[in-house]
C-alpha cells in the first residue's frame, strides 16, 4: 500500500481510497455508499507547508459525498454528470458536465448526484500539509 503522505510522481500508480466510512457502511440506504476519491498525484506546493493534490471523485446516481471540508482550496471540473453542490454557509450551485467550480478553504459542503449517471469530478486541492485532505461532519 502506498503511504498517502509520501509525494507521488506524475505518472505513478493511482491510489483509490473510499471516502471515510459512514456510521453503518453495510446499509444499502447509506447516501454515501459507493462514493470514491482516487488520488492521481500529490506534490509539494511552491508555498512551504502546503501540498497540491489531484483526485477524481465518482458519485453514483442518487448518492452524495456527505458533508465535509478541506484544509485548503478545491478547484474542480465536472467531467461527467449533474451535481448539486450544497454549502452550509451559502446557496447551492447546480453543476453539469463541463462546469468548473471553486470551494474556499474550510467550507463545509456536500456534492449530491442529481443526474442519471455516475458523476465524475476532477478536483485539485492546495492544502495544509499537516492536515488530512478530508474532514467529515
Amino acid at each position: 500500500m502506498l503511504d498517502r503522505q509520501s509525494p507521488l510522481r506524475s505518472g505513478s500508480a493511482t491510489v483509490t481510497t473510499p471516502d471515510p466510512p459512514p456510521a453503518d457502511p453495510t446499509s444499502p440506504n447509506d447516501p454515501t455508499s459507493g462514493v470514491t476519491r482516487s488520488e492521481l498525484q500529490r506534490h509539494p506546493s511552491p508555498a512551504k507547508g502546503w501540498l497540491t493534490v489531484q483526485t477524481v471523485v465518482e458519485i453514483p446516481r442518487h448518492k452524495e459525498s456527505g458533508r465535509h471540508s478541506h484544509p485548503g482550496v478545491e478547484i474542480g471540473f465536472i467531467v461527467r454528470g449533474d451535481v448539486l453542490m450544497e454549502f452550509d454557509d451559502g446557496p447551492a450551485q447546480r453543476l453539469r458536465t463541463g462546469d468548473p467550480f471553486f470551494i474556499p478553504s474550510g467550507a463545509v459542503h456536500n456534492a449530491r448526484n442529481v443526474g442519471t449517471e455516475t458523476t465524475m469530478m476532477l478536483s485539485t486541492y492546495v492544502i495544509d500539509e499537516t492536515k488530512p485532505l478530508v474532514t467529515t461532519y
